[in-house]
């Protein structure tokens, strides 16, 4: 997980970069999507980037966190008819690429420009 998570910082011009990744169950990340985004509901991947507001500069390298609801990539893998470790990896890059401010959700531009950079990731990913 480590050299593929390298892989991704390196291919977005970071290799420096430094971030957490958090594997957790639906209840935790409920209990997350809940206090931060007043969402009641599981979800897969949420995304604490580090390089935004007021203190963004203190640590430019530290690029925030990524935290996966193994039980929701392991769901939504065999719903896609993948294993869960591809699931999850799509999931990192998806993580990854909101610390760096790629965002799908404010229009379609945005998601067409992320899932395009996600498509080149997971190609890029599978080599390894």
């Amino acid at each position: 997980m480590q050299k593929k998570a390298q892989a991704i910082l390196n291919a977005l011009d970071c290799p420096d970069g430094e971030l957490s990744i958090l594997i957790v169950n639906d209840p935790l990340i409920e209990a997350l999507n809940k206090q931060y985004f007043n969402r009641y509901c599981p979800t897969n991947v949420i995304a604490f980037p580090m390089r935004e507001g007021k203190f963004a500069n203190i640590s430019p390298q530290l690029l925030g966190d990524v935290v996966i609801s193994v039980e929701t990539a392991y769901q939504e893998g065999v719903n896609a008819g993948i294993s869960v470790e591809e699931r999850f990896i799509q999931l990192l890059i998806h993580g990854i690429l909101h610390l760096f401010g790629y965002d799908h959700e404010t229009t379609e531009q945005e998601a067409l420009k992320m899932e395009k950079k996600s498509e080149e990731l997971i190609k890029l990913i599978e080599k390894i």
